[in-house]
């Protein structure tokens, strides 16, 4: 709704500052948002990476315990027939 006096927009000064914090707001929002992507590739990144490792590090320790096995029964078979190394 316009004014008398033809200012229906208000002072051109409140306008421009109007105008120029909305311009500062926006460019703000933007700049989190692109910070909030940025983390949320590196998060992603992150936890693909980690899951690789301990995969791997999993396939590593399932070896281990499968040699630890093995060396327990010839320990176990060595101590119940200590002739084996006679």
């Amino acid at each position: 709704m316009a004014r008398a006096g033809g200012h229906g927009m208000g002072n051109p000064v409140n306008v421009g500052i109007a105008v120029q914090a909305d311009w500062e707001n926006r460019e703000f929002i933007s700049n989190i948002s692109l910070n909030v992507r940025r983390l949320f590739d590196f998060l992603l990144r992150f936890e693909a990476t980690t899951k690789s490792k301990l995969a791997t590090l999993n396939e590593k320790l399932d070896i281990l315990e499968r040699k630890l096995e093995v060396l327990e029964v010839q320990v176990s078979s060595a101590t119940t027939n200590p002739s084996v190394f006679n």
